[in-house]
């Protein structure tokens, strides 16, 4: 495998380009009725990209990114970024970090001796030009990034999107996997013929999740369908860009509806500003169409198990409640070592409350 040294080195003129944009963005009018109610509101957008144009610093946030070890290896044909960081002390257990959507790599800095790489498609990584990049696709991606590091046993970890690689790692190829850890549960076990009958605890975990996508199904159906047509949009517009995004932040994280209390503005518009300069949200939008049950099957069968030692940190604290899952919902798919529910904390756990996942990956790990 080909790996070279890299780092992020945004030129001038896309970032003057950049505050330009924002600086002459056409706004719409204001929604009637409750802020947030339709959608991103307009005061909060207005102020946040004020202060994106002309007193966020990218280049610092820029020099504290390259503090980080970063390199590009190529697989299949693309160049995949990651980040590559040693054990400060002895010899730590290997573990492949990976984020979801809509995330980057900088959400998973802190860890110890990690490799974090950027989905395909995702900030410094190419996509395939091909349909089908999903779960299982980029699971044995990453399986070959950590043989090709040398890692005969390693771990995972991840959230959204990153916790169904993890899991298909896991199914598909369990044999050089320490275990597994999820910070929150993106893959839906079988329930169908021949499955036992659902608890009262999952089945109000059930009901709760329907009303959840009631309320927040919108994105999916757009970016599950017809990606490219938004990505125009998106790809144009830094108030449109940043208006998609930060709507999820807000309604995923444990943000109480106020997402400056939660998270700040330079690590958020540091996401924002990722998927700006690198022009992937259009790339990164197609895990949505690529994982969608309806064109690739990636139902699971009454027989898929992963039989791997798993940790679970349940941080089921978001704005919007998409449910807490219970333990035995997670027994149907997952050989569930350890399982931690979260005082505190929402989808975005790693940007959240970074300690509480760090200490529970840690105590997994530790215990195998």
């Amino acid at each position: 495998m080909n790996i070279t040294p890299f780092s992020i080195q945004i030129e001038r003129e896309i970032l003057s380009d950049l505050r330009e944009r924002i600086r002459k963005t056409r706004w719409p009018e204001r929604a009637p009725g409750a802020a947030w109610e339709q959608g991103t509101d307009l005061e909060y957008l207005r102020q946040l990209l004020a202060y994106w144009a002309d007193e966020f610093d990218w280049q610092a946030q820029e020099r504290e990114l390259n503090a980080a070890t970063h390199f590009r290896a190529e697989l299949d044909g693309v160049h995949i970024h990651f980040v590559h960081e040693r054990a400060r002390n002895g010899h730590g257990i290997p573990l492949i970090l990976i984020h979801g959507w809509p995330s980057t790599f900088a959400e998973l800095l802190p860890g110890f001796d990690v490799v974090i790489p950027s989905l395909p498609g995702y900030g410094f990584s190419e996509r395939p030009r091909q349909v089908g990049v999903n779960y299982q696709h980029v699971a044995g991606l990453w399986h070959r990034l950590m043989r090709g590091l040398g890692y005969e046993r390693y771990g995972a970890q991840g959230g959204d999107f990153g916790a169904g690689i993890a899991t298909f790692m896991a199914l598909n190829n369990p044999k050089p996997m320490i275990g597994v850890h999820l910070s929150n549960l993106e893959i839906t076990p079988y329930t169908g013929p021949g499955a036992r009958p659902l608890s009262a605890a999952e089945r109000t975990y059930r009901e709760r999740n329907e009303v959840f996508w009631q309320e927040e199904y919108g994105y999916k159906a757009i970016q599950s369908t017809k990606p490219q047509t938004l990505g125009y949009a998106l790809n144009d517009s830094p108030a449109g860009l940043a208006a998609w995004i930060l709507e999820k932040w807000r309604s995923w994280a444990d943000s109480g509806g106020n997402l400056d209390e939660r998270v700040s503005r330079d690590f958020l518009l540091t996401t924002v500003t990722l998927y700006w300069v690198t022009q992937t949200i259009t790339s990164s939008m197609r895990d949505y169409f690529d994982n969608d049950n309806r064109r690739f099957r990636i139902m699971l069968g009454p027989q898929e198990f992963v039989e791997v030692p798993t940790g679970i940190a349940v941080f089921a604290n978001n704005f919007v409640d998409e449910g807490t899952p219970p333990r035995e919902w997670a027994e149907r798919l997952y050989n569930v070592r350890r399982w931690t529910p979260m005082p505190r904390g929402g989808h975005f756990a790693p940007a959240e409350e970074p300690e509480l996942l760090a200490r529970d990956i840690a105590a997994f790990f530790a215990g195998l």
